[in-house]
């Protein structure tokens, strides 16, 4: 079931050309997943919308449509346990039909009962990944989501895992790209000073190489350093250090 008539044309509305779209004119993961929210908010019954994204199990509510859904997903938070933690982690949906009857997680339930809430289906989203998550819906009437149909929330849940997975991935490509980067700059600094080490010692490079070791663990500072700070007293001016190029 969802709001209003025209509930067909609605859903179609929402197929992966729009989505597609929603992602490519989306000017960060945040707004993507605010889109994906408010479209849930549309399709629903729900009252309130939150997306809960946990990493190094560090939960936060990173958008949300109506006003009591960070309050709701912060009360979880707080006691580390909650319909909406138990879905991320588990990789599990997690329904409550009356918040009155609830039992599990503590005090949670009678919190959400006095925010009006008596009903919240948590959709699990990127899991199986570093970065977990879920979908979360609250609704004022018990059992509101008991009869719904899930299909296009599970699609919208599937849809926002995408784009976590994209994101994350295009960070981790960004800082292996300043690993490199540092290794290169490293590499430089350390070629440079066995360039120097072996025209004043007349030595070969694994020679120079030990040299510089030897010193490195007898100072106990790290190789590149004291390749920085020689090449600094012997110039008079610091290492240069090369720059990635990307490729044409």
């Amino acid at each position: 079931m969802v709001k209003g008539e025209g509930a067909e044309d609605i859903e179609a509305a929402y197929d992966s050309a729009a989505v597609l779209e929603w992602l490519l004119s989306a000017e960060s993961l945040d707004d993507f997943l605010q889109v994906l929210a408010d479209a849930a908010l549309d399709l629903t019954h729900a009252e309130e919308i939150g997306v809960t994204v946990e990493r190094d199990h560090q939960p936060v509510t990173v958008v949300s449509a109506g006003p009591a859904a960070p309050a709701l997903d912060e009360k979880q938070y707080g006691q580390d346990d909650g319909p909406c933690l138990q879905a991320a982690r588990t990789g599990n949906e997690v329904m409550v039909l009356d918040m009155l009857a609830e039992t599990r997680w503590d005090g949670y339930p009678a919190y959400a009962a006095a925010h009006g809430i008596r009903s919240s289906l948590s959709l699990p989203i990127a899991d199986r990944t570093e970065t977990v998550g879920a979908l979360n819906l609250y609704a004022g009437p018990p059992r509101a989501f008991e009869s719904m149909d899930l299909a296009v929330l599970r699609s919208l849940a599937a849809q926002a895992t995408g784009a976590i997975r994209l994101a994350q991935r295009l960070a981790d490509t960004q800082a292996f790209a300043e690993q490199m980067r540092a290794a290169m700059q490293s590499r430089a600094v350390i070629d440079q000073a066995l360039g120097m080490v072996m025209a004043q010692r007349h030595c070969t490079e694994d020679a120079a190489f030990g040299i510089l070791r030897s010193v490195s663990q007898h100072r106990n500072i790290k190789l590149r350093e004291l390749c920085a700070e020689m090449i600094t007293n012997l110039t008079g001016r610091p290492p240069v250090r090369p720059e990635l190029r990307s490729r044409r």
